[in-house]
This record gives C-alpha cells, sequence and structure tokens, in this order.
C-alpha cells in the first residue's frame, strides 16, 4: 500500500468515481474535484504528491471557466515539487505536447485501461520521488560545508553541541540566541538535520530583511489581488516549510502587528494567506534567533510578552569567539581547508606568528569576521604560504621591518603603566574570557597553572570554586 496523496480532477461523475476507485484500490489516498476552483481549494488543505487532471473541466459553481492547463500553472507556480499528469481527450498529440512543455511529468490519452493508468501514476511518483532524493543529497552537501564552522572542543561549545543532540529528535520550539555571527544559522541547520524532518524542507527567512509592508504576505502567502501586483495566488514561507523547519532569523526585527499572527499560528497550527478565507494547517517546527535581548525588548514594548513565551521553549545560548579562543587554531584549520577546496588552491597550515594574532584578536564579528580573514588570506596567498602583512590591520597589529606582525602585542604608552593594574586587569579578563575557569584562564595568558594562582591571590581575585 502506497500511501500517496492523489487530487483526481475529473467533471465527469461517473469516470471520476472509476478511476478513484482505481486508485484507491492500489493504496493510494484519493482526493477528488470536479472543477478548476474545487481543485485550488484541495490542494490548499493538504499537501499532494500527484495531480491527475482531465484537460477539460467543467464551469464551476461561479460559471468561471477553468481546463487542466490553468491548474497546471497554479501547481508549477505553487506546489513545484507536486508530479502531475494531464488527461488528454481522444489521444489529442497537440494537447499532450503543449501540456508536457508547460511542465506537466506525463500524459495519458484517453480512452486508457487500468495499467496505462497505474503505469503513468506511478513513473511519475518515482521520478519525483528521484528528483526529491537528489535535492535531498545536494542539500546535505551544502548543509555538511556550512556546518564545517559548528566547531570547537571548548566547554562553551560542547555544551551547545549537547543541546543540540537532546533537542533535535524533539519537536519543541528552539530560540537561538548571541551575537551575530556566532553561527545561530548554523545550529538550526543542525537541528533540522539531526531531526525526524531532515527530509523535509529548511525555510529560512530574516526578518530584518523584509520590508514591513510585505511581511505579512511574505510569511503567510497571499491570494489573488490580495494586493496591488499580486497577479497569483502565492504560497508564504510557512506554508513552503510544511513537513520541515521554518527558521526565522533576527525575530527580533518582527514588526508588532504581525507578531500576533505568528503566535496564533504557532499556538494553533493554522493561517489564512492574505486576502483569504480558508484556513491552511501548518506541520513545520520553528526555530527562531535573535541577536538582541527579547526580554528587555519586551520590557521596552517592542516584542509581545506572549510571542516571547512561546518562542522562548528550550533557548541555546551560542558564545561569542573571544569567550572560546582555544577553538580558534581549529577552527582557522578547518576553515583554511574549506576555502581551499572552494578556490581550488593549496595553501600550507598558518605559521605560529599568524595563529598568535588570530587567537588573540578579539573579534567583534565573531566567527563570519574569522572566516573573512581566513579567505582572504587563502587568496592572497604567494606560492601558497600565506602572509601575516594580508591580515586585516586591526587583527595582524603591527608589523616589524622584517615583515612579522606582532599581532596584539602590548604596547607601553609613552607616559608608563602601573604594572600592579595593568597585571591585574590581564588576570581579570582572562578569568572574564574563560568564564571563571581558572585552568583555561591561565592557558590564555601561557603560564603555569601555580604562578597564575599565586597571582589571583595576590591581586584578591577568584575564579570558579
Amino acid at each position: 500500500m502506497s500511501g500517496e496523496r492523489i487530487l483526481l480532477v475529473e467533471d465527469d461523475a461517473d469516470q471520476r468515481q472509476l478511476v478513484a476507485g482505481m486508485l484507491a484500490g492500489e493504496g493510494y489516498v484519493v482526493a477528488e474535484a470536479a472543477d478548476l476552483a474545487a481543485a485550488v481549494r484541495e490542494l490548499g488543505r493538504a499537501p499532494v504528491d500527484l495531480v491527475l487532471s482531465d484537460w477539460k473541466l467543467a464551469l464551476d459553481d461561479r460559471g468561471q471557466a477553468g481546463d487542466g492547463m490553468r491548474l497546471l500553472e497554479r501547481v508549477r507556480a505553487d506546489h513545484a515539487g507536486t508530479g502531475f499528469v494531464m488527461v488528454t481527450a481522444y489521444g489529442s498529440i497537440a494537447h499532450a505536447v503543449e501540456a508536457v512543455r508547460a511542465g506537466a511529468d506525463d500524459y495519458l490519452p484517453k480512452p486508457f485501461d487500468r495499467g496505462a493508468l497505474l503505469l503513468a501514476v506511478q513513473r511519475t511518483l518515482r521520478a519525483r520521488e528521484l528528483e526529491r532524493e537528489n535535492r535531498r543529497l545536494a542539500d546535505e552537501v551544502v548543509d555538511r560545508d556550512r556546518l564545517v564552522d559548528l566547531v570547537g572542543r571548548s566547554a562553551a561549545m560542547q555544551q551547545v553541541f549537547r543541546r543540540i543532540e537532546k533537542l533535535a529528535g524533539t519537536e519543541a520550539t528552539v530560540l537561538l540566541t548571541g551575537e551575530s555571527g556566532t553561527g545561530k544559522e548554523l545550529v538550526a541547520r543542525a537541528l533540522h538535520r539531526l531531526s525526524r524532518r531532515a527530509h523535509g524542507p529548511f525555510v529560512a527567512l530574516n526578518c530584518a530583511a523584509v520590508p514591513e509592508t510585505l511581511a505579512e504576505a511574505e510569511f503567510f502567502g497571499a491570494e489573488r489581488g490580495a494586493y496591488t501586483g499580486s497577479d497569483r495566488t502565492r504560497a508564504g514561507k510557512l506554508e513552503a516549510a510544511r513537513g520541515g523547519t521554518f527558521f526565522l532569523d533576527e525575530i527580533g526585527e518582527l514588526p508588532l502587528p504581525l507578531q500576533p499572527k505568528l503566535l496564533r499560528a504557532l499556538q494553533e497550527r493554522r493561517f489564512t494567506r492574505v486576502g483569504g478565507t480558508v484556513e491552511l494547517e501548518t506541520d513545520a517546527r520553528l526555530i527562531a534567533a535573535s541577536n538582541r535581548d527579547l526580554g528587555a525588548e519586551v520590557a521596552a514594548g517592542r516584542f509581545r510578552e506572549d510571542l516571547y513565551y512561546r518562542l522562548n521553549v528550550v533557548a541555546v545560548e551560542m558564545p561569542p569567539l573571544r569567550a572560546r579562543r582555544e577553538d580558534v587554531p581549529m577552527l582557522v584549520e578547518h576553515l583554511r581547508e574549506r576555502f581551499d577546496r572552494r578556490h581550488g588552491s593549496r595553501t600550507a597550515p598558518f605559521p605560529p606568528a599568524m595563529l598568535r594574532a588570530l587567537v588573540e584578536h578579539s573579534w567583534p564579528g565573531n566567527v563570519r569576521e574569522l572566516a573573512n580573514a581566513v579567505e582572504r588570506l587563502v587568496l592572497l596567498a604567494e606560492d601558497g604560504r600565506a602572509r601575516i602583512e594580508d591580515l586585516p590591520a586591526e587583527v595582524r597589529g603591527p608589523v616589524d621591518g622584517a615583515g612579522r606582525g606582532r599581532g596584539a602585542r602590548f604596547q607601553l604608552p609613552p607616559g608608563g603603566v602601573s604594572f600592579e593594574e595593568l597585571e591585574r586587569d590581564v588576570l581579570a579578563q582572562a578569568l572574564e574570557h574563560a568564564a571563571g575557569n581558572r585552568a583555561r584562564a591561565a592557558r590564555l595568558l601561557n603560564l603555569p597553572y601555580k604562578a597564575f594562582l599565586y597571582r589571583l591571590e595576590k591581586h584578591g581575585l577568584s575564579g570558579e570554586g
């Protein structure tokens, strides 16, 4: 028993009943429609694997004409992954050619027998299945390439990995927080790829990039004529994510008027297109991300409290790169190999002085900024060797006469400094970067652990217990 859902569009009731019986007998789930309007309504109610439509259709209840070609146009516009078999009357070759050119997967000339019907259906479903599998494998290759940035042995990243492992197999809404460039979308893709929804689509929408006037249509879709320039019915991102994952990046930028509508869609799992009256069901897991403090946005009246609590079922905070400096060498090596593959180059591992400069930089743009710097080094390398002078000036620091970078080396100001205050400040910063872990802070300063403890005690500082 196959279980695939087929929409049968045929205006002759007897013929429709006969064909529906044949398909149901093979285990297909059959939805029926007699005209174009009814077929469009069925397509909006639930996903369809294949449409089997007659070329000629009857007038609908309002006397509107429609035929299989108009239905084919709607399917290809709004349901590109759905198979389509056109039934052509009297073996019309002209109609068959026109249908295939317009995007039909196959055609079935009348009169046909049970064998021809099932062969056309099976052939189309199989072709669509292979197409989806090819897309999935291609997406996996892309995902693996993008997930290369999501690496690290630091305690902060190990905690992120544990969260991903726990949440991937659930349907829970996840809120990803952290500064820009820390890899929130990479985590969202990992959660999708490791979930039961991996076979479904991963649909991402950056709320900051959508004009407020078009935001509702972008989210929920719009019926034809819903607004100026809307010449056809369009599915929204939420509808496109059916069966998969809907990732909302920069959720803090979501316009206030749209927030209650998103909340309703999340709570009731139903929504309506702009200009529409038919409620559609949604089956998409939501993952949201924000580089803003949404709690503070709620307090300031810029974000709805009820939506915040609905999104914040489980939170995963992405650490900034400066808080996991020990991961920088590993990230640099992964990124170097990645950009070598992309650009067809062969760059030698970066020298210690360059790695030291990369580790010591604060990276306000986080992993995204580091990736840009590594790509620049790969592109400008001479004879396969990256040069420290090709680092951005703010990363390499001053360069001596021999062209050797001194990274973030301390420069003594003309007026001098208080060494005691400087030492105390450096120790405090190391503890902050290491989240209070004294052993890790000692490694950041390249100090023996006992020497580090001595200096902490000397300045009255403490780390973890």
